[in-house]
């Protein structure tokens, strides 16, 4: 098995669905307009930055998800994927997954964005395994706490690792594609590691280590 793994915000999609999940809720009046999006322009600053307390930050977006029951949370959430997302989806990027999936390879995208948001996204995308921080869940309501180790820098590689080791399988030959800087834990892992659209500090890294830097954007 060649694993073909794939960051999904600004990597996959044009943007990120986590934040833009939180300014969806803003539009929406489900939280509180001013207070909310303060503090999720800063924690998305601080993601930018490599600074992002994760636990803090999953804290921050999981709590509007426990006042909420499942059903309405789905019809908000399928307002969301119509509204944000597929205008986010990239026509290059839907052309590179093809090209690894005509090469035979396993797609697997590796987000720290939470399931409850990249879960339909991956299935939009027409990809069935997918890494992600997990919401606790008990009785079928959110607790608003993470269920193990969130997908998040180093986290990406201890998850990936358990992921293989269920699997009998290897990270033998296998591609990461990223933008941030944050991911380098793994990139530096694999055989073909590709920055897409990378954020300064992984441009400058991957230039120094003759990575390939590609743009997915039109």
């Amino acid at each position: 098995m060649t694993l073909a793994i794939f960051d999904l915000d600004n990597t996959l999609i044009a943007g990120d669905s986590d934040h833009a999940w939180g300014e969806f809720l803003v539009e929406e009046g489900i939280v509180d307009a001013s207070t909310y999006k303060q503090a999720n322009d800063l924690f998305y600053q601080q993601y930018l930055n490599g600074e992002l307390d994760i636990f803090h930050y999953q804290r921050f977006v999981l709590e509007p998800l426990t006042r909420h029951e499942p059903a309405q949370l789905e019809a908000w959430r399928d307002k969301f994927l119509a509204t944000k997302v597929r205008p986010m989806l990239l026509d290059k990027a839907i052309t590179t997954l093809d090209h690894h999936r005509d090469q035979g390879h396993t797609l697997l995208i590796i987000t720290a964005t939470n399931r409850f948001i990249t879960q339909p996204i991956a299935e939009l995308l027409g990809i069935d395994n997918l890494i992600a921080t997990e919401p606790e869940v008990v009785d079928g309501r959110f607790t608003g706490h993470v269920a193990g180790t969130p997908s998040f820098q180093e986290g990406k590689v201890q998850r990936l690792a358990h992921w293989l080791a269920e699997r009998n399988a290897t990270m033998a030959g296998a591609w990461f594609y990223s933008d941030s800087h944050n991911d380098l834990p793994l990139l530096k892992q694999v055989s073909n590691p590709v920055a897409v659209d990378p954020d300064p500090t992984l441009a400058q890294y991957a230039e120094s280590q003759g990575w390939p830097i590609i743009s997915l954007r039109d």
